[in-house]
């Protein structure tokens, strides 16, 4: 266990966020660490959901979230009940003890979209053990949020092909 764990925020409109988070969780690992990744507001088998299950064990993961939220018109009661039911998970993991590193994808974007509360996500700061590091990524970090870190890295677009008609890619983004 790491004798000081600090707070990260990966954050902004730019590509990487969650990319950024799971290198560290890969990295982590090969130092000996347990890690533990929850993912809000997502559900399937990505690519590298895929890698952790089947290459890195030690990895643990979850997923909160009850489909797709894009094209809908706005979260749903399944959307609210994943959030929350991921948050006491999160917590758990969090201040459970098992873990020396906590990855929250997506709670960001989770309370921008109201599924959880921006203080749900301050509390959850409070919370952690003081040898435990506490990354959270999404669009939209709240300055709160952004001022009680210890890292805060902002990924900003500068180009995208997605912009030109290139969809997500198999392996580069899902």
């Amino acid at each position: 266990m790491a004798e000081k764990g600090f707070i990260h925020v990966y954050t902004g409109n730019g590509k990487g966020k969650s990319t950024a988070a799971f290198g560290l969780a890969l990295r982590a690992a090969g130092a000996g660490m347990r890690v533990y990744i929850g993912q809000f507001m997502k559900t399937g088998t990505y690519y590298e959901i895929r890698a952790f299950r089947k290459h890195l064990p030690m990895i643990s993961l979850e997923q909160y979230g009850s489909g797709c939220l894009i094209g809908k018109e706005g979260p749903g009661k399944a959307d609210f009940a994943a959030a929350q039911s991921g948050l006491e998970k999160s917590r758990s993991a969090l201040t459970g003890g098992m873990y020396d590193m906590v990855i929250l994808d997506e709670i960001i974007v989770a309370a921008y979209l109201d599924l959880i509360s921006e203080q749900d996500i301050l509390d959850l700061i409070e919370a952690k053990p003081p040898g435990v590091e506490l990354v959270l990524t999404g669009r939209y970090a709240k300055q709160s949020v952004t001022e009680r870190a210890d890292l805060v890295t902002e990924m900003v677009e500068v180009k995208h092909y997605y912009n030109q008609g290139v969809l997500a890619r198999d392996g580069i983004e899902k």
